[in-house]
């Protein structure tokens, strides 16, 4: 057992839970792996190396990984992950390369689903709305609709206002 597993045996937050920012590990190794960000608002970027970076997050950040990978006979892995990034202690889900967790509003796998979120995404930055303000209902919404084979309902400047609104009257 690691220290890190003996401290959250006994219930103590692991070493990065004083960190509140969320990590997201990108590589991109031309031809076998790409994993990059398609859109948000990162609070830092660390590189380190030619292939691989970290970009970083504040709680309440919301942004869209794309996981891709191949190997000699074409493409083995493709994923869209529209995530929240919560604060230090909050509840998360685990993430590939996302440390320590977020909070998974989107989760689509398949090169046609996840080509469909992009188109997506692209219809909503072409309305003027900037993707990381969108509800997150809807981003749910998406990914379940996706997930059924069904087409999802566009996301409209009405339904955006209307979130804004809701959103400025919640305590």
């Amino acid at each position: 057992m690691t220290s890190a597993t003996t401290s959250r045996a006994r219930g103590h937050a692991l070493p990065f839970a004083r960190d509140p920012l969320t990590h997201v590990e990108l590589t991109h190794i031309e031809t076998r792996v790409e994993n990059w960000i398609r859109f948000g608002h990162e609070a830092q970027e660390q590189i380190l190396d030619r292939r691989r970076r970290i970009f970083s997050f504040r709680p309440g950040s919301v942004f869209a990984f794309v996981r891709w990978a191949a190997n000699d006979f074409g493409t083995i892995a493709s994923r869209i992950d529209i995530l929240r990034a919560v604060a230090s202690g909050e509840p998360c889900q685990t993430v590939p390369f996302v440390r320590p967790g977020a909070e998974i509003l989107l989760r689509v796998a398949g090169w046609p689903k996840v080509e469909q979120v992009l188109r997506h995404i692209d219809t909503v930055e072409e309305a003027g709305i900037d993707a990381c303000t969108v509800a997150p209902d809807h981003w749910r919404h998406v990914g379940n609709r996706l997930n059924a084979g069904e087409q999802p309902r566009p996301y409209t400047m009405a339904r955006h206002r209307a979130w804004l609104r809701r959103r400025e009257i919640r305590p």
